[in-house]
């Protein structure tokens, strides 16, 4: 790392810090190499890069300062709480600066996200990296240039007085999906994934807890219910394997793992993924083993188990038969491109849901905040809503013209698909006869005694025609909607 320009100041009138009690300076933070990471919540290849400057954190707590700079795309993230929220959920504890007008971002002349800036002991820019990071050779690099600094006696390594933004969770800590559990003695239940407190949750169906799964300790290890580890796991369903066996699958987002609960002895297995992030899916590969990255949701059709990679902006399946992994739609680049499968673009797949034909798999682009269709007999994508990365808004009417804002959930609902409009915090209709968009949520009587608005739904399922039940994720909390009778409560919390 060679030091040429004096770095810019961060210490702006007007920006709001989260983690520290007052904003900090690169004058008062001499004789500490500094790494500012421009980051925006929603982008999963930003969520990536956390686990690397983690690690630099914990290796050199005193001569390395993180600060995030947190630069907005979408409206929602502008919103300082749904930042402060969003740091909590992913467990940043480093400072973190709102710069919602780019100020920074421009001065330093940024130009994607991640991106990273390393800033000498004496305050100036000392290189830069764009795109995710790996952690051996973050560790490795920020390693070598400490040592070549503490030589020269440029550091004065010292203590940064840090205060995490806290979390409000209760028992549900940011929960992602909600899907039912098929059982055989004719009484529900449902399954959610509880993210916040990597575990996932059995439930009635009315709402109370019946069984928990995981130690609550953020990981990736197997074993009994109690002692297995999962990592901030967002989707899952529920179903049968290839021999007949009650199972969770789960989408175990931070370890890049498929997972298996079993329903019986309550035993998790890994199916897919190795705890690493991966590479692009390609052809069928052995499952044991691959590397997958944040998968995000599930559906089941058979021995097919369909998964949101969302890090690699693609859809794959996995063959609980055959024990094989594979790309299933998407070439690995991050736009909106329709046609042949594996020829065409997603951006972020977060949602799956299969149409009751079969036929189709449809899923929520988040980063391009569109729905689409995957059609399976012809292995051919389609866009209902949704034009680019860039386009988003609220918008309803005709599918050409409508638009959501970074949808993460959705459902088949009586011959229409129920949206998570999750930035938007409402709940969307699609009508695919007439091919129109409208709010579903719309009018609504809230029925509990304290009612707060949706904060970023991230999960949706009907229950037959008349009601809809909705992972309200950063209310941490599933909401029961009753469409005919226009009113919605708190199932569970």
């Amino acid at each position: 790392m060679n030091a040429t320009v004096r770095a810019p100041e961060i210490d702006r009138p007007g920006l709001v810090w989260l983690n520290v009690d007052r904003p900090l300076s690169l004058a008062s933070l001499r004789g500490r190499l500094v790494i500012l990471d421009f980051w925006t919540f929603c982008c999963i290849n930003c969520l990536h890069v956390l686990p690397a400057l983690r690690r630099v954190e914990e290796r050199f707590p005193e001569e390395v300062v993180v600060i995030g700079v947190h630069s907005p795309k979408f409206e929602a993230e502008k919103d300082p709480e749904n930042v402060a929220r969003a740091v909590a959920r992913y467990g940043v504890v480093h400072p973190v600066i709102h710069d919602p007008e780019f100020s920074l971002w421009r001065d330093y002349a940024v130009r994607a996200w991640p991106s990273l800036v390393f800033i000498d002991p004496a305050g100036r820019e000392a290189g830069r990296h764009s795109g995710e990071a790996d952690g051996d050779l973050l560790v490795q690099a920020v390693g070598n240039a400490l040592a070549q600094y503490r030589e020269s006696g440029q550091l004065s390594p010292a203590s940064l007085m840090l205060r995490p933004v806290a979390s409000d969770a209760g028992r549900l800590a940011f929960p992602g999906k909600i899907k039912p559990m098929p059982g055989s003695n004719g009484s529900k239940s449902w399954v959610l994934a509880d993210a916040g407190h990597h575990q996932v949750v059995m439930l009635d169906d009315s709402g109370r807890e019946t069984a928990r799964y995981g130690s609550g300790a953020a990981g990736f290890a197997d074993g009994p219910a109690g002692e297995a580890r999962f990592n901030g796991p967002q989707g899952l369903i529920g179903g049968t394997d290839a021999d007949g066996r009650a199972a969770i699958f789960v989408a175990d987002t931070g370890s890049h793992a498929l997972r298996r609960i079993d329903l019986d002895s309550g035993l998790v297995t890994t199916l897919a993924g190795n705890g690493r992030r991966g590479p692009v899916l390609g052809s069928a590969d052995r499952a044991a083993g691959a590397s997958l990255a944040s998968p995000w949701d599930l559906e089941l059709s058979g021995a097919e188990l369909f998964f949101a990679n969302a890090g690699t902006h693609q859809l794959g399946v996995l063959d609980l038969a055959g024990g094989s992994v594979a790309a299933l739609a998407g070439d690995g680049g991050e736009s909106l491109a329709d046609g042949p499968a594996l020829a065409a673009r997603l951006a972020q797949p977060s949602g799956l849901a299969r149409s009751p034909d079969g036929s189709r798999l449809y899923f929520a682009d988040s980063e391009t905040s569109a729905v689409r269709a995957l059609h399976l007999d012809e292995a051919r994508v389609e866009t209902l809503v949704g034009t680019g990365l860039f386009d988003f808004g609220h918008v309803n009417g005709p599918f050409p013209a409508a638009r959501l804002q970074h949808a993460l959930g959705l459902c088949w609902w009586d011959g229409h698909l129920a949206v998570a409009d999750s930035y938007n915090a409402a709940l969307r209709v699609l009508d695919l006869s007439a091919g129109e968009t409208r709010d579903l949520d719309d009018g609504f009587d809230c029925h509990d005694p304290v009612c707060l608005p949706l904060a970023e739904p991230a999960g949706i399922w009907a229950d037959g025609p008349d009601r809809l039940l909705v992972a309200d994720t950063n209310n941490h909390r599933v909401l029961e909607y009753l469409p005919a009778e226009r009113r919605y409560r708190t199932w569970a919390s």
